[in-house]
């Protein structure tokens, strides 16, 4: 049995644009990709809505920054064959950091922390794949179009830089931008064909890492 976790922020929990809701469990992308993978692989979702790669987030009504929760999201669900790591959207927020360097900074100290965990029961550390998020859009939506002012040339830059980073850590790189497309609602999510899609493209990428 192998063991998958996702790490991400509100693309992996599930936020739904059309109706401001969560997606159903079908439709969310760690489903999609557990349905494809079939028994033989365990997919753990660990997503939340506004995390960081790095960050903190003081208006946060919970604890946002991605470095301070993931040791124990790693203790919780070791061992693990496989981590996916899928945020930087918010990291693009003018508060918490604002840039595409500081989420890819932000990423490599996530890559540091998986690597040098204190792994229990002598298991070896798990392979490490980097997800870009896709490229946010432009949105009438006020509030959020206020939160991402000035993010749509940093949006852009992130996969070039996770792509540069993965094959400076020996990592695994998928960019979601070649299967999805955040949608207008907000510029930054969604909605239900999209996250189906990141699952179906991971599959392949997935089945590659693990060897089944």
């Amino acid at each position: 049995m192998k063991s998958v976790l996702c790490y991400g922020d509100s693309l992996t929990w599930g936020y739904d644009p059309v109706s401001l809701g969560r997606h159903a469990y079908q439709n969310r992308w760690p489903s999609v990709l557990q349905k494809a993978l079939g028994p033989e692989v365990t997919v753990t979702a660990e997503g939340l809505n506004g995390r960081t790669t790095a960050y903190d987030d003081y208006l946060a009504d919970c604890e946002r920054n991605g470095v301070k929760l993931l040791p124990s999201v790693l203790a919780t669900h070791a061992p693990l064959d496989l981590v996916i790591l899928f945020l930087g959207t918010n990291d693009l927020k003018r508060g918490p950091a604002g840039t595409a360097h500081a989420a890819t900074k932000g990423m490599k100290r996530l890559v540091q922390l998986i690597r040098h965990h204190a792994w229990p029961m002598e298991t070896d550390g798990p392979d490490i794949l980097i997800v870009a998020p896709p490229v946010i859009c432009e949105t009438a939506n006020e509030p959020f179009a206020a939160m991402f002012r000035d993010a749509l040339d940093e949006s852009a830059m992130v996969a070039s830089l996770y792509s540069d980073l993965a094959d400076e850590m020996d990592c695994s790189f998928f960019d979601a931008s070649s299967v999805a497309q955040c949608s207008p609602l907000d510029g930054i999510h969604l909605d239900a064909d999209n996250t189906r899609a990141v699952g179906r493209g991971l599959e392949p990428v997935v089945r590659v890492i693990l060897g089944v």
